[in-house]
């Protein structure tokens, strides 16, 4: 009789993967980064199970979009207060913290849940080619052109 595994948070390996924006579309790196930060590349993926990988993203500036994203795409934020409702385009928004635009696409990607918020925090995006993580052993430059097998 064959038993089903699962997999223990102990089993768990965490590792690290650099990926660099320049010049990628916004929406599908963000796709490629959810699925990192989930595990769904791992065999040992578990659904209730924090499998994922930290990512670092670097050159957030540089991200490319495609059509009239820039001035067409806006968004929002509310202060709490009546009329506080507040909106920003994506050109704007690029202007002041492009790494507001990678977060929230990213996140939009992930379950909606406590466990959604835990791997948002191994996310780690950097406007410029610097990143402190550096030290970290096993970063992997991940290349969205060739597939993991």
């Amino acid at each position: 009789m064959l038993k089903t595994y699962s997999v223990k948070a102990s089993e768990i390996e965490h590792k690290w993967h650099l990926i660099d924006a320049s010049d990628k579309v916004l929406g599908r790196m963000s796709t490629e980064i959810a699925a990192l930060l989930m595990g769904k590349h791992k065999t040992m993926f578990t659904r209730n199970l924090d499998t994922g990988d930290y990512v670092v993203v670097i050159n957030a500036e540089k991200v490319r979009f495609t059509g009239n994203k820039g001035k067409q795409k806006l968004y929002y934020r509310h202060s709490g207060y009546p009329g506080g409702l507040r909106s920003d385009s994506l050109d704007k928004l690029m202007e002041t913290d492009p790494r507001k635009v990678i977060r929230h696409a990213v996140k939009g990607m992930l379950p909606h849940n406590r466990l959604g918020d835990e791997r948002m925090k191994k996310l780690k995006v950097y406007a410029g080619a610097s990143h402190p993580h550096q030290a970290q052993t096993g970063v992997v430059a991940a290349d969205s052109t060739k597939k993991e097998e």
